[in-house]
């Protein structure tokens, strides 16, 4: 496996990532594939959904709006799964990406309010990327 081809000012993939991403597009949970059927109807916007990013896989994410919209369950409330979404969202942050999380209850019992706090956060001016310590723009 290994780094796919490198692009000028791209976040390169792993294989990994891309395997992994291809692999969770078949097994939506049910809030995925309802937020999914949402935000296909925003229109001037693209996102794309179980995209690899990196070395990880994001739930939803609209490169134009810089924004990564990651859909949490009740497992995300145990410590472990914090921290590493804590990881994941610095790394991602660090890349000058909003991370916005939205509960797979709100997504399924309340679309309207979700896509309003999606609509909100594509607004917002997103954080500016964190210049890589080596240069060159690798991550």
């Amino acid at each position: 496996m290994g780094v796919r081809q490198r692009t000028p000012g791209a976040i390169h993939t792993s294989d990994r990532a891309a395997l992994g991403a291809r692999r969770m597009r078949g097994a939506s949970t049910r809030s995925e594939a309802a937020l999914w059927k949402m935000l296909r109807k925003l229109e001037g916007l693209h996102f794309r959904r179980q995209a690899p990013f990196g070395p990880y896989v994001v739930d939803f994410v609209s490169h134009r709006a810089r924004l990564v919209v990651e859909v949490d369950g009740g497992i995300y409330d145990l410590a472990a799964v914090k921290a590493r979404d804590e990881r994941r969202d610095g790394w991602l942050t660090a890349r000058g990406y909003r991370v916005l999380r939205v509960s797979d209850y709100g997504v399924v019992n309340e679309p309207a309010s979700t896509i309003a706090v999606i609509l909100a956060n594509i607004g917002e001016t997103p954080p500016p990327p964190t210049p890589s310590p080596h240069g060159g723009g690798d991550f």
